[in-house]
């Protein structure tokens, strides 16, 4: 059966164990680039965070470099300068710049109205105070310590805890990969990206919670008579649940992907492009995470149990049987008879057993000549 087929019947019998050690790996290396690009180029703080002015003047032929030439005899060429463009034919010169040049509005307020040739009432004026921009950081912290409290708590309850933390583990990867790639683009954070946040680390959640709900269902599995260990029980379930899991993905990435198309570039909403962005980021990421880092991780926890490790090691020894009776097997069909018993484990103090080697008993390559029998006297 083909790949394709087997996705559509909604079990593609991928062997997950193998990609699960290269994608925590990977991520790995991917968190670091994050956080040191976090220390380094930081984030590109917006307006409400950092306090300051935001200065936007429609204009048609006014240049970036124009603008900044305005703004040096008043001490303010250093500010971020960008051509904002609404719809078709709508187009505006947009000046944000820090606390220090509040004071100096008025001034460039005439100076954006001289260059391009309308009145100062049309220059559209926003300033925000750095007490202002500090609340919001600390409502966003505090929304986000609440939140992974009232998570774990429910895990917990609903769960177990291990699943709690192998959550959390996958939420906080997504934070960190998620705001390291606002770090490494240097894209802008607005109120709008935390609430694209949030709402991201919500659906993250939701899709490694059906992910360990199905691992819950399917815990019955593990245990000698079903020759599977806790990590190949929820290999089977990552398998039951992946195209759910994919299908949930796609179908919510499609309508962010058009506010970003339809929203940004046709309706020239810059607050919908910061939303959509974030949210496309998140959902990608939120996905990976909760197949390939919220389940290694619960399997690391798990398999530290005894009861789960005594598994283990009692299958390990039945497979290891299996090989060697393939390799018998195969010995035997050369022309010998073999009779082999494998070193294992005792069960009670975990040493190697005394038993002796493989041995062989020649044959024949013909059958014997039958006897003669004797003459009847």
């Amino acid at each position: 059966m083909s790949i394709a087929s087997r996705l559509y019947s909604g079990n593609p019998g991928f062997d997950f164990r193998r990609g699960w050690r290269r994608a925590v790996v990977a991520s790995g290396l991917l968190v670091v680039a994050c956080l040191a690009s976090l220390v380094i180029r930081q984030l590109n703080l917006g307006l409400d965070f950092e306090g300051g002015g935001v200065w936007e003047v429609p204009t048609a032929d006014l240049s970036v470099e124009q603008t900044r030439d305005l703004l040096r005899p008043l001490g303010h060429d250093g500010a971020r300068i960008q051509v904002v463009t609404s719809g078709t034919d709508t187009r505006s010169i947009r000046v944000q710049a820090g606390v220090e040049a509040v004071d100096d509005s008025e001034a460039i307020v005439a100076a954006l109205a001289d260059a391009a040739g309308v009145d100062a009432g049309e220059v559209s004026i926003n300033t925000v105070g750095p007490t202002w921009g500090d609340e919001i950081s600390r409502a966003a912290q505090r929304a986000l310590v609440f939140f992974f409290l009232i998570i774990a708590a429910y895990l917990s309850v609903r769960l177990e805890w291990r699943m709690a933390v192998a959550a959390l583990a996958a939420v906080v990867h997504d934070i960190i990969v998620t705001v390291g790639l606002y770090s490494i683009f240097h894209f802008e954070v607005t109120p709008a990206t935390v609430i694209a946040f949030l709402t991201i680390l919500g659906y993250s959640l939701y899709d490694t919670v059906v992910v360990f709900d199905k691992v819950k269902e399917s815990e019955h599995l593990v245990g000698t008579s079903n020759k599977m260990t806790y990590t190949d029980m929820t290999n089977y379930a990552t398998n039951e649940v992946f195209m759910r899991s994919v299908n949930t993905s796609v179908t919510s990435l499609l309508p962010v992907l058009s506010i970003i198309v339809v929203g940004s570039f046709v309706l020239g909403a810059t607050t919908l492009q910061e939303f959509g962005v974030a949210l496309a980021i998140g959902l990608v990421v939120g996905a990976y995470s909760s197949l390939f880092i919220a389940v290694p991780v619960l399997n690391l926890l798990k398999e530290r149990e005894p009861e789960m490790a005594e598994v283990r090691r009692r299958l390990g020894g039945a497979r290891a049987d299996v090989v060697l009776a393939s390799e018998v097997a195969a010995i035997g069909g050369g022309g010998g008879r073999v009779e082999a018993r494998r070193d294992r484990p005792s069960s009670r103090t975990g040493a190697p057993s005394t038993a002796p080697a493989p041995r062989v008993t020649p044959t024949m390559s013909h059958p014997p000549r039958p006897r003669k029998k004797g003459k009847k006297r």
